[in-house]
C-alpha cells in the first residue's frame, strides 16, 4: 500500500494523516512558512504572516534549503517531524532508485536527547491510521517504509551522512551542534550532505534551530539570505510568540526583564551580541600545520611546559603540553600534547606526565590556576618543579589571541586542540568585563583542557621572545 499523495499542508490538515498534532489556529504561521517553502498557493492573510517573519516575498518555486531561526517553545520539533514524514511517506521512491537503494531522511540532533525527542514525535505519526500501513520495518534509529524511503534520526555528524542517498536532511538546534573530533561540526556536516543530495529531485535541507552566537552555519545562512529574493535558500526569523502564539507573554517580558541578552535569544529569536567566537576558524586553519602531530624533542632545545590538571573522577582530562620558540623565524611551535580522560588514576596520569616532559628535558612546569596541591606535590616526587600561573584562563586565551592572529603560531594537527579552540566563547557579562571560557554544558563538546594547555604553553615559549611585549600589547 502506499500513501495517497498529499502536500505537507493537506497532510498537516488531514486528521488521520498528521494532523492530529496540529489543531487549532496556533500552528497559522508554520502554515504559511511551509506553504512558502514548497512554493503552494497562499492567502493574502498568510503571505502577510510570512512577509512578517521573512521580510521578503514568498519564493516562486519549492526552495533548496529552508532556515528556521525560531525562540524555544515555538514547535521547532514538531514541525521537523512533521516535514520528515511527509518527505518519506508521500513520495513513491522506487523509480528513482537502484535496487536495493533507499532515500534517506536523514534528521540530525545536536545530542542524544534532542534526536531522542524527534525520533519520539515521528515514530508517533506511523503508529495509527493510514500512515501505519506504510510501515515496513521499525529500526533502532527509525523506520522504514514501503515507499523506498527510510527516517534515520541520530546525532549530527558528517561521516554518517556519507554514502547515503538523501531525499530530506533536517539539521535540528544546529546553531548548537559541536563535535569534539570536529572543529565545525555544522559546516562539516553541511558540505559532506550536498552531494548526498544531488541524485533525488526535490531534495532539500531544512534547519531549524534557536540561535546562538553570530557565528557558524547558521549565522552565514542569515546574513547571506535573511530578508532577500531567491527561490534557492528561504530564511526565517521568528519570536517564539509569532509561531505559537499561546505562550504566555507575561512569562517571556519577565525572562526579558531578567536577563535581556540571554531572553532575546531564547523567546525573541535574535542573535546573541554578548556571546562571540573566541578566534576565527581561518586563523587556526593558518596556524595548523598540516600533517603534524608531535615534534619529537631536539637535544638542548630550551622547551617550556604547561599542564591542566584533573582530578580524575569528573568530566574534565588531565592535560600536558610542550612548545617552544624557533629563534630563527621567531615563531612559537607547538611540540606536543599528552591527554588522560577520565576516568583516571591522578598519581599515575601525574607519573605519566611527567615522563612526558622529562623527556623535552623540561624539568620546570607551570599549571593552570585549579589544580591544586596535589599534582604539584607528585610532579616533585618526580623531580619536576611547578609553578601555578600567574594568568587565569581568561588571560592566557585573551593573550594568546595576538599571537595567533599575527600568524606567530604553529600549532599541530590535532583535531581536538582545534575543535576546543574553535568552541571557546568571549562573553560579554554585565559591567562590562568579559571572560572566555568553554561553551557551558558537560559533554566531552564542552570541554577547553586540551586548548588550555596548549595555549598556556604557547604563552611561556612567547615570553622568550624580544618581541611578544609588543605583540601582546595589542588589544581588541
Amino acid at each position: 500500500m502506499m500513501a495517497p499523495a498529499a502536500t505537507i499542508i493537506e497532510a498537516l490538515d488531514d486528521p488521520d494523516l498528521l494532523g492530529a498534532a496540529f489543531k487549532g489556529n496556533s500552528w497559522s504561521t508554520w502554515r504559511a512558512i511551509l506553504k512558502a517553502a514548497y512554493a503552494l498557493p497562499m492567502t493574502e492573510t498568510e503571505i502577510e504572516a510570512f512577509r512578517a517573519v521573512a521580510e521578503r516575498d514568498p519564493p516562486t518555486k519549492q526552495v533548496r534549503e529552508l532556515v528556521v531561526i525560531a525562540g524555544r517553545r515555538a514547535g521547532k520539533d514538531s514541525i521537523a517531524s512533521a516535514i520528515a514524514a511527509h518527505a518519506a511517506a508521500f513520495r513513491d521512491y522506487h523509480a528513482i532508485l537502484r535496487p536495493g537503494e533507499r532515500a534517506v531522511i536523514s534528521c540530525l540532533g545536536v545530542d542524544r536527547d534532542q534526536a531522542g525527542i524527534m525520533h519520539g514525535y515521528t515514530k508517533a505519526f506511523f503508529a495509527n491510521g493510514p500512515l501505519a500501513a506504510l510501515v515496513q520495518a521499525e529500526v533502532t534509529d527509525g523506520v522504514d517504509l514501503v515507499t523506498g524511503a527510510s527516517i534515520v534520526i541520530s546525532t549530527n555528524s558528517f561521516r554518517r551522512v556519507r554514502g547515503r542517498t538523501i531525499a530530506m536532511a533536517i539539521f535540528d538546534e544546529v546553531a548548537f551542534w559541536r563535535d569534539e573530533a570536529s572543529a565545525s561540526p555544522d559546516k562539516e556536516t553541511y558540505r559532506a550532505i550536498l552531494p548526498s543530495l544531488s541524485t533525488i529531485p526535490g531534495s532539500m535541507i531544512v534547519m531549524i534551530t534557536s540561535p546562538y552566537k553570530k557565528a557558524g552555519l547558521v549565522y552565514e545562512k542569515y546574513r547571506k539570505h535573511y530578508s532577500k529574493p531567491g527561490d534557492d535558500v528561504l530564511v526565517i526569523v521568528a519570536p517564539s510568540i509569532a509561531l505559537n502564539p499561546t505562550l504566555d507573554r507575561g512569562l517571556i517580558a519577565e525572562a526579558i526583564a531578567d536577563d535581556p541578552a540571554a531572553a532575546r535569544s531564547e523567546w525573541l529569536g535574535q542573535f546573541r551580541d554578548d556571546i562571540a567566537q573566541f578566534v576565527d576558524p581561518e586563523v587556526i586553519e593558518a596556524a595548523t600545520v598540516a600533517g603534524r602531530h608531535e615534534l619529537p624533542p631536539v637535544p638542548g632545545m630550551p622547551y617550556v611546559g604547561f599542564f591542566d590538571a584533573a582530578g580524575g573522577s569528573g568530566g574534565d582530562s588531565f592535560a600536558s603540553a610542550v612548545a617552544h620558540l624557533d629563534k630563527k623565524t621567531n615563531h612559537v611551535v607547538l611540540d606536543a600534547l599528552r591527554e588522560r580522560r577520565p576516568p583516571f588514576s591522578p598519581e599515575a596520569t601525574v607519573e605519566e606526565h611527567a615522563a612526558f616532559f622529562t623527556s623535552y628535558g623540561i624539568r620546570r612546569v607551570v599549571s593552570d590556576r585549579w589544580g591544586g596541591d596535589f599534582p604539584s606535590e607528585q610532579f616533585r616526587k618526580r623531580r619536576i618543579e611547578c609553578e601555578v600561573s600567574a594568568r587565569a584562563k581568561s588571560e592566557i586565551y585573551r593573550e594568546s589571541l595576538p599571537l595567533l592572529n599575527s600568524g606567530r603560531v604553529e600549532l599541530l594537527d590535532v583535531p581536538r586542540l582545534s575543535s576546543q579552540l574553535l568552541g571557546l566563547e568571549r562573553r560579554v557579562w554585565r559591567g562590562g568585563k568579559d571572560s572566555i571560557d568553554h561553551p557551558p554544558g558537560s559533554g566531552p563538546a564542552s570541554r577547553d583542557d586540551v586548548a588550555n594547555s596548549a595555549m598556556g604553553a604557547v604563552l611561556l615559549a612567547a615570553e622568550r621572545s624580544t618581541h611578544y611585549c609588543k605583540i601582546t600589547s595589542l588589544r581588541m
